[in-house]
């Protein structure tokens, strides 16, 4: 008999052409490396560009609470339905397992590019808002269960740990991307609007990109476990006879067991940090340590830097060595450090910036080691199970991940009441305050029975006497009869206060003394316009005034005169004003003493989750020693190599 040779062909393309290969996306042969490059590039191209559009609101929180006029927990709950309506598209995305990959990426770049800078910058209402980030979650779900299984496609376990570096560069190269556009923009942008313009820019210049590059591999070769790229030809030698559909029988069934479900549900514990640091990093230094946005962002630069080079070291590192779990137990202990120590020093508002920074670096090295690593070892204990079903298995991590953050987003509003008092009462707080500044210094002297007293009867004479004796410290008998003399010596007061302080004193000490009162008619003909013969009389009536009234009213009268203006200002201060601040300045107060304490509570949760990861490493795939997992490996190639053997042997039978 003739053999025949099955060789597999290096096309890289679709086997249709012209415009079906826009949608029917699939490859008949694995990928050589290039194209195979190209492919992993622009799916971690798309995840950083989709985390990017699902993080910018967190750069500019503090603005569109204020232009929707939010509560901070309406803004908490617009993420918690993004976060319920995307885990349950998580769980939709699961069919792509039978229904591809690549599509669902193109498109729903384009549909999120077209929201960010088209929807979200021009929504009228906080309704329309609220409906606009749940489509784009929506879509966020669906996709950001893709593109970890097209990295898992196209990238063998033995190179698993850098291709999943790579992608779990995604969120983090996102974060890094809002806060250093953000941070470098703000002063010259203000409107927070222009940051999704940028980002929404970004969106569809990326989706251009992957809707003439993106390919995926056709159901039959995905389907199947590769350990290395040689095993390529075994892989393609089997795809002829692998059936899609029956690959998948049983799929959900398969994915709910204990080493998925579990090590999905820890990782997720894991990321409380990482979450509540991406959603309200610049709520909590602007509101615990008074950082501006700016400055919050510029912060978090420094954990988004470094936990992307620990995703991709340890993620090469890992490979090196064949093993994932000794690096998980070591980034989560390194993560914990920094950690502890920022819960630690969290409510101390002398921590210096770089402390902070210093803390943030050993939490998100640790933290990438520990990720990156637990990545790569989730997609081989899914293949452990059934190759086939790894983007049912993301849909599983995906469904639990976004349920974990939406119960945690949830509880947090209840942990950092604070925050919601500060964020929604604060800014008209300090504005008031900083209005009405003069007024409010006025009102502190002012004895709160009176202050209520005047509230009730603003003509209350005994409450007004009471007033400006506090504000002026005369003594409210003296106050009395100041407001007495000044009645009955209206006219004389008005004259002395037209004649200088010299004068006045010269002619108290000697009334016959002709330059002053000369002096004193023509300033009181000139000040109050009337004539010498006028400025005479008023001055003689002046002068019969008792010695020590005038006395009386030229010493303590000023006093008592400012203490009366001043309590005239305060009168001027809107009503809604003065309650808004009387209801709302202690709360304030109270709520700025609190927040950082609260806020520190919720670390010391976050930590928490970090603890519960640590028993789940132990159920996942993969060995704990390099030595061991090489001679797995070896195993492996010698298993490929006699069933390539076995192939070949019976094709020449044929």
């Amino acid at each position: 008999m003739t053999t025949t040779s099955d060789a597999p062909r290096t096309a890289d393309a679709p086997q249709s052409g012209g415009a079906s290969r826009l949608w029917n996306r699939q490859l008949p042969h694995y990928p050589n490396t290039g194209p195979r490059s190209v492919y992993l590039g622009i799916t971690v191209l798309a995840t950083i560009v989709l985390y990017y559009e699902l993080y910018i609101a967190g750069a500019v929180a503090t603005q569109i609470i204020a232009e929707f006029n939010m509560s901070f927990t309406f803004f908490v709950m617009v993420s918690v339905i993004g976060n319920l309506v995307g885990a349950f598209a998580s769980l939709f995305a699961g069919l792509a397992d039978r229904w591809g990959r690549a599509n669902l990426v193109v498109y729903g770049l384009l549909l999120t590019g077209l929201i960010i800078a088209f929807g979200l910058p021009n929504a009228p209402n906080k309704t329309v808002y609220t409906v606009l980030f749940a489509i784009l979650s929506f879509v966020e779900g669906i996709v950001l269960v893709a593109t970890p299984a097209l990295i898992r496609d196209f990238s063998p376990q033995v190179g698993r740990g850098a291709a999943m570096g790579f992608w779990t560069l995604g969120p983090v190269l996102g974060s890094l991307v809002v806060t250093t556009v953000s941070s470098n923009t703000l002063d010259s942008h203000p409107d927070w609007r222009f940051q999704f313009y940028v980002c929404g820019i970004a969106g569809l210049v990326v989706f251009v990109v992957a809707f003439f590059g993106l390919r995926e591999l056709s159901p039959a070769l995905r389907d199947q476990l590769m350990v290395s790229m040689r095993d390529r030809a075994l892989i393609e030698a089997r795809a002829k006879g692998i059936d899609p559909d029956k690959a998948l029988k049983g799929h959900w069934r398969q994915m709910l067991r204990f080493d998925v479900v579990g090590s999905a549900f820890a990782i997720s514990v894991f990321l409380l940090l990482y979450y509540a640091l991406v959603g309200f990093i610049v709520v909590y230094f602007a509101t615990a340590h008074g950082y501006s946005e700016q400055k919050a962002n510029g912060l978090a630069n420094w954990y988004w830097g470094f936990n992307a080079i620990g995703l991709v070291v340890f993620g090469l590192l890992s490979d090196k060595l064949r093993v994932r779990k000794p690096f998980m137990i070591l980034g989560t202990l390194i993560s914990l450090v920094g950690g502890i120590l920022f819960a630690i020093n969290s409510t101390d508002t002398s921590t210096s910036y770089y402390s902070f920074a210093l803390f943030f670096v050993l939490s998100s090295v640790g933290g990438g080691m520990a990720y990156v690593a637990w990545m790569a070892s989730f997609t081989e204990t899914v293949e452990k199970h059934n190759p086939a079903a790894t983007a049912t298995g993301l849909a599983v991590w995906g469904w639990l991940l976004r349920l974990v953050v939406c119960v945690s987003l949830i509880v947090l509003t209840f942990v950092v009441p604070a925050t919601s008092i500060l964020v929604d009462q604060g800014p008209k707080v300090a504005s008031l305050a900083e209005q009405y500044k003069s007024e409010l210094a006025t009102l502190a002297k002012v004895d709160p029975a009176t202050q209520q007293a005047l509230a009730a009867n603003p003509d209350d004479q005994a409450a007004q006497a009471k007033a400006v004796s506090d504000i002026s410290g005369v003594p409210v008998a003296d106050v009395a009869k100041a407001a007495t003399l000044s009645q009955q010596y209206a006219q004389e007061l008005e004259t002395a206060s037209a004649v200088d302080q010299p004068t006045l004193l010269a002619l108290a000490a000697n009334p016959a003394d002709t330059a002053a009162a000369t002096k004193a008619v023509g300033e009181i003909s000139q000040k109050l316009g009337v004539d010498p013969a006028t400025a005479q009389q008023r001055l003689l009536a002046l002068g019969a005034v008792p010695k020590a009234d005038i006395t009386f009213l030229l010493t303590t009268g000023p006093q008592v005169q400012a203490g009366a203006n001043a309590l005239t200002a305060v009168s001027q201060v809107p009503a809604a004003d003065l309650k808004f601040l009387s209801e709302n300045g202690a709360k304030v107060q109270q709520a700025q003493k609190d927040n950082p304490g609260q806020w520190q509570t919720w670390w010391w949760v976050c930590i928490a989750g970090q603890i519960v990861f640590l028993p789940f490493v132990f159920v996942m795939a993969g060995r704990w020693s390099p030595r061991k997992a090489r001679e797995d490996e070896q195993a492996h190639e010698e298993m490929v190599q006699r069933e390539l053997a076995s192939l070949g042997a019976d094709r020449s039978e044929v």
